[in-house]
């Protein structure tokens, strides 16, 4: 962890921005790819103040700027740039928010779920390819996107042991794509479930006779018994106050030989509050 700077009373908030950058190996007005360009100095005050958060917001705004913004987030965030910046009032509001409250309700869910699903599925399409399957790909053997998440789901396939006829449970089922592929390579009937309208129907419409259901429902809705369980890049919106819900409803779902299969999002740091930027526009 390294220490907050000790700018002195001197020094200018844009230059105490560009230190930080510079620490990173990120030139103001450079001419490499992950340079950034700034075109509104209130940038800098709203990045020291609400770091991720400014940061997210400015971009937004057309405040600033980098050929490849990837490659600058990847520079900020291996240099912990974040960690030199004290937090304003408003991220320690939301911190603590984070850890007092329960942001993932059902009903809660089910909001933030349509707001970020039910915008229409062009985007989607166009980002994920035409299984829509949206999670990490399985690289190992696959030159293209499609190869690689057919992969990942023979693999997930493998290790839930599916044989014919077993009644699976798909937890954020998304625009079943794991449904698809686990009834027509291994004879699962499957079960999808997912609390965004524009993901079932369109699941629906793509299932062309397979033995697959999909259901507009929270997880905590779901009633059954179930040979096998999977949920795959969903538990980023089941929330750390629910984790011992979901799977103890997970529990009771499974038949007493099943098997349930977990995939999400890790880190090797624990941390108690999900980033200021992610939980206002994304999560």
């Amino acid at each position: 962890h390294r220490a907050d700077h000790d700018w002195g009373p001197v020094t200018s908030i844009r230059e105490q921005g560009v230190a930080l950058l510079d620490g990173a190996g990120i030139a103001v007005g450079g001419d490499r790819p992950h340079d950034i360009q700034v075109h509104d100095d209130r940038f800098w005050a709203r990045v020291l103040r609400d770091r991720e958060l400014g940061l997210g917001e400015a971009y937004q705004e057309g405040w600033w700027d980098a050929l490849r913004v990837d490659e600058f987030l990847v520079r900020v965030l291996t240099a912990d740039v974040r960690s030199t910046i004290r937090p304003s009032p408003t991220l320690l509001f939301h911190m603590a928010r984070s850890r007092l409250t329960n942001r993932q309700t059902t009903g809660r869910a089910g909001r933030n779920a349509r707001a970020h699903y039910d915008i229409g599925n062009d985007l989607y399409l166009r980002m994920l390819g035409p299984e829509m399957v949206y999670s990490c790909a399985r690289w190992d053997e696959a030159n293209d996107l499609d190869a690689a998440q057919i992969a990942k789901m023979d693999l997930i396939c493998r290790k839930l042991h599916l044989e014919p006829g077993m009644r699976v449970l798909d937890i954020g089922c998304g625009w079943g794509g794991f449904a698809r592929h686990a009834a027509t390579h291994h004879g699962a009937t499957v079960v999808g479930i997912s609390p965004a309208s524009e993901q079932v129907t369109e699941a629906r419409r793509r299932a062309g006779g397979l033995p697959v259901e999909f259901q507009q429902q929270d997880y905590r809705e779901v009633t059954g018994s179930y040979d096998r369980i999977v949920s795959i890049g969903m538990m980023e919106h089941v929330g750390p106050k629910n984790y011992a819900e979901f799977f103890d409803r997970c529990d009771d779902l499974l038949e007493p030989d099943g098997l349930m299969l977990h995939h999400t999002i890790g880190s090797n740091e624990s941390t108690q509050s999900v980033d200021a930027w992610f939980d206002r526009y994304i999560f």
